[in-house]
C-alpha cells in the first residue's frame, strides 16, 4: 500500500502540505483532485522520487513498477510504433541481452544463456508485443500508417499520446496518469477508459473530466486547505459527500459564531464589574481556547452567462452540396490541389438549435467546423449565411492564437476600441481578472486562464451562434461547470465538439456525426456512440450508424428505404416484444430533444418572469415619476414592453411544444 504520514511540502515560500495522513490500497483507482495550483503535480513528483517532503514519509512497496507520461518527447527518427513499445523497458533489455548472447561464439554455456534468455523474453510477452502495440495506438486514434512514421513527424498533441502509449505499454504495479485527456478526442478517451478499468495495478488520476473519473475511480482524494481527505467512491459520490459537510461545516460555523457573540457580549458587559470579573476572565480564557472553523469557500465559485444574441436570423446558414478540405499550392509548379475530407453536405441551421457534433479522430470535425465558421472556403458547393448572423468561433487551439506578451485588457480593446477602458474593466472582471493581472502580459498565465480569456473574449461579441471546437482543453473542473452552466442558458444557436461528455449532456439537444466523409444524423445518445465505437473499432460490428441501422440508412437524408419482405413471418412473441421496445426507444428519442428544448423555455420564462417582476416593482415606486428621473423611467417602460412581449412569444413557443409532445404520445 502507499502511506503518507505527517507529510509537508513548500514550493518557494508557499505551503502545499502540511501534516497530511494518507492510506491507498493496492489495487484502488484513485482520483486525486484538487484547484489549480493545490499541489496534485507536486504530489506526483514526490512519489516519483524527483521532490523530497519537507517533512514526514512516503512509503510504498520497494518491488513496485511504477510507469508514467514523461513530459518530453525528444524529436527522434525512431518510427511511433518502436518509441512506444520502448514503454517496456525490461523487454527492451531482455531483446538487447539475446542480441549480445546471439553474437557470441556458439558454446554450451552460450546455448544455456540464449534458452534462457528465449524463457525471460516469453514470459515477458515479448513474441506478442509488436500487435499488443498496434492495438494500443489504434485505441489512441493513430493509423497503421502513422505508426510508422518518425516521432519527430508529430505534433506536440501527438507525442503527448506517444508518451501516454509508453506508460501504458510498461508493465507497472502503479500508474500515475496527469491530464491524460487533455490531447485525446472522444473515441480515443472512451477507448482509454475501457483500458484503465482492466488495469490491474494501483492506478492515480489528475483529471478535469468528471465523466472520465466516474468511470474509473472507486477513490477520491481531495487536496484543499493545504491537507489530503480521501472519499470512497466516484466523482459524483465526492462532490455528495462533500456538498453534504459543507452544509454540516456552515452550521457548525453559524453555531460558534453565535458562541463567541455571545460570550463577547458576555465580556463586554461585565468585565469591568468586580462581582462578575471571575466569571468574565473563564470566559476570557474559553474565547481564546475557541478553535476556528476553516472558513467555506463554495460561496466564491467562477461563474459566467451569455449575453443576449442581438439578432436571430433563420435560417443562420445554409449548405447545399458543399465539400469540406483543404486547398494547397506546390511550391514548384503553384499546381493547386484538392483535399476532400467531408463531401456533398446538405445542412442548415435553424435558430435555437443545440447541436453535439461527434466523430473518431480524423473524420472531419474540425475541418467542418472550420468550414461553417469561414475559414476554409467551401470546395465545392455552396454556403449561404444568414443576414445578422454573429458568429463566436472558439477553435482547437484557440490559445495559441492570443498574443502572449500584450494584456486580457489590449486583447479587449482590439474588438471594442469604442468601449471605455472602465467597462472592458469591469467585463474582465467578471471573467476572474482582477486589478493588476487586467493589465499584465499573459504570457506567464496557466493555460486555463488564457482559455478563459479566449471564452470571455468570444461572450463580449454577442454571438447568435456558437462553434466551440475543443473548448474545456486546459479548463479546471470549476470553469468547465460555469461553462457548462452558462451554454445551458444560451439563447442561440450551438454546435459543439468536445471530449467532455457531462458538457455534451448538458447543452445538446440532438447530435451528429461526421464518418466516412459524410456528414450524418446520429439518432442515439452518447452511451450508443461508445457502442457504435467499440464496436467499428474492435471489428466486431458494421459501419453502419445507429441512425441508419435503426431505420435501414446510409445517407444525411436517407431516400432509400428498404424493401419489406416477401413473406410475412409467423408472429413471434419474443419478436413482438423486441419490436415494441425499438418502437419505445424511437418515441423517447424522438420525445428527447422536444423536452429539453421545453426545460430550456421554463429556464427562460423564469428568468424573463424575475426580471419582469423587478421592472414592475421599480415601477410602483412613485419617485420614479420625478421629472429627475424621466430617463430612467422611459427605460423601465420600454424593458416591461420588452420582456411582456418576450414572455408571450415564449409561452406560445412552449404551447407548441407541448402539443408536439402530445402528438406523440398518441
Amino acid at each position: 500500500m502507499i502511506r503518507l504520514e505527517q507529510v509537508s511540502l513548500m514550493r518557494g515560500v508557499k505551503p502545499l502540505l502540511e501534516n497530511v495522513d494518507l492510506t491507498l490500497n493496492p489495487g484502488d483507482k484513485i482520483g486525486l483532485i484538487g484547484a489549480n495550483g493545490a499541489g496534485k503535480s507536486s504530489l506526483f513528483a514526490m512519489l516519483r522520487n524527483e521532490l523530497h517532503p519537507d517533512q514526514g514519509n512516503i512509503d510504498f512497496p520497494a518491488k513496485w513498477r511504477m510507469a508514467y507520461v514523461a513530459q518530453e518527447t525528444p524529436p527522434l527518427q525512431r518510427n511511433a510504433l518502436d518509441y512506444a513499445i520502448d514503454g517496456d523497458v525490461n523487454l527492451r533489455k531482455l531483446q538487447a541481452e539475446l542480441e549480445r548472447l546471439e553474437a557470441l561464439p556458439d558454446s554450451a554455456e552460450q546455448g544455456l544463456a540464449l534458452g534462457n534468455a528465449h524463457v525471460a523474453l516469453a514470459d515477458a510477452d515479448a513474441y506478442t508485443v509488436q500487435s499488443r502495440g498496434e492495438q494500443l495506438l489504434l485505441g489512441l486514434g493513430f493509423t497503421l500508417d502513422q505508426m510508422q512514421q518518425p516521432v519527430a513527424s508529430f505534433s506536440g498533441g501527438w507525442r503527448m499520446r506517444l508518451n501516454l502509449a509508453q506508460a501504458l505499454m510498461c508493465p507497472s504495479d502503479l500508474l500515475l496518469l496527469d491530464e491524460p485527456t487533455n490531447h485525446l478526442d472522444l473515441d480515443a478517451i472512451i477507448w482509454l477508459e475501457d483500458w484503465l478499468k482492466r488495469y490491474a495495478g494501483t492506478l492515480i488520476i489528475i483529471s478535469h473530466d468528471r465523466d472520465f473519473l466516474d468511470e474509473i475511480v472507486n477513490v477520491v482524494v481531495h487536496i484543499d486547505d493545504r491537507k489530503l481527505k480521501r472519499y470512497s467512491g466516484n466523482y459524483s459520490s465526492f462532490e455528495r459527500q462533500r456538498a453534504a459537510q459543507m452544509i454540516l461545516m456552515a452550521g457548525a460555523a453559524e453555531k460558534q459564531a453565535r458562541k463567541k457573540a455571545h460570550l463577547e457580549s458576555f465580556i463586554d458587559r461585565f468585565k469591568a464589574k468586580a462581582s462578575k470579573a471571575k466569571q468574565a476572565q473563564s470566559r476570557m480564557k474559553a474565547l481564546a481556547k475557541m478553535e476556528e472553523l476553516a472558513p467555506l469557500r463554495a460561496a466564491a465559485e467562477f461563474s459566467f452567462e451569455f449575453r443576449e444574441p442581438l439578432s436571430a436570423p433563420n435560417p443562420l446558414l445554409v449548405m447545399e452540396d458543399v465539400d469540406a478540405g483543404y486547398r494547397s499550392e506546390d511550391p514548384e509548379t503553384f499546381e493547386v490541389k484538392e483535399k476532400k475530407i467531408v463531401n456533398g453536405i446538405n445542412f442548415s441551421l435553424q435558430t435555437g438549435q443545440r447541436i453535439g457534433l461527434l466523430g473518431v479522430n480524423g473524420a472531419g470535425k474540425s475541418t467542418l467546423i472550420k468550414t461553417v465558421a469561414g475559414d476554409l472556403d467551401p470546395l465545392a458547393g455552396t454556403a449561404t449565411i444568414g443576414k445578422g448572423l454573429i458568429i463566436g468561433y472558439f477553435a482547437q487551439h484557440q490559445v495559441e492564437m492570443l498574443r502572449h506578451d500584450e494584456s486580457p485588457l489590449w486583447h479587449l480593446q482590439k474588438i471594442a476600441p469604442t468601449v471605455r477602458e472602465q467597462e472592458l474593466r469591469n467585463f474582465l472582471g467578471g471573467f476572474n481578472f482582477p486589478g493588476t493581472m487586467v493589465t499584465s502580459s499573459i504570457a506567464p498565465f496557466s493555460g486555463g486562464e488564457k482559455a478563459r480569456l479566449a471564452l470571455a473574449l468570444i461572450v463580449w461579441q454577442r454571438p447568435n451562434l456558437l462553434l466551440l471546437d475543443e473548448p474545456t482543453n486546459h479548463l479546471d473542473l470549476e470553469t468547465r461547470e460555469a461553462l457548462t452552466e452558462a451554454l445551458a442558458q444560451f439563447e442561440g444557436t450551438l454546435v459543439v465538439v468536445s471530449h467532455d461528455r457531462h458538457l455534451l449532456r448538458a447543452t445538446t439537444d440532438e447530435f451528429i456525426i461526421v464518418a466516412n466523409g459524410k456528414l450524418q444524423p446520429f439518432d442515439g445518445d452518447l452511451d450508443d456512440y461508445k457502442d457504435w465505437l467499440f464496436k467499428t473499432k474492435l471489428g466486431k460490428g458494421t459501419d453502419v450508424l445507429p441512425a441508419a441501422g435503426k431505420e435501414h440508412k446510409t445517407a444525411y437524408p436517407s431516400t432509400s428505404p428498404v424493401a419489406p419482405p416477401t413473406a410475412a413471418p409467423t408472429v413471434d412473441k419474443r419478436e413482438q416484444k423486441r419490436v415494441e421496445a425499438e418502437q419505445r426507444q424511437r418515441l423517447a428519442a424522438q420525445r428527447k430533444p422536444i423536452e429539453n428544448k421545453i426545460k430550456r423555455l421554463e429556464e427562460q420564462i423564469a428568468k424573463r418572469n424575475a426580471q419582469k417582476a423587478d421592472v414592475d416593482a421599480q415601477l410602483q415606486e412613485p419617485a420614479i415619476y420625478e421629472a429627475a428621473n424621466k430617463a430612467k423611467l422611459k427605460t423601465l417602460l420600454a424593458d416591461q414592453a420588452f420582456y411582456t412581449k418576450d414572455l408571450a412569444q415564449l409561452e406560445e413557443e412552449w404551447l407548441g411544444l407541448q402539443e408536439q409532445l402530445e402528438a406523440l404520445a398518441v
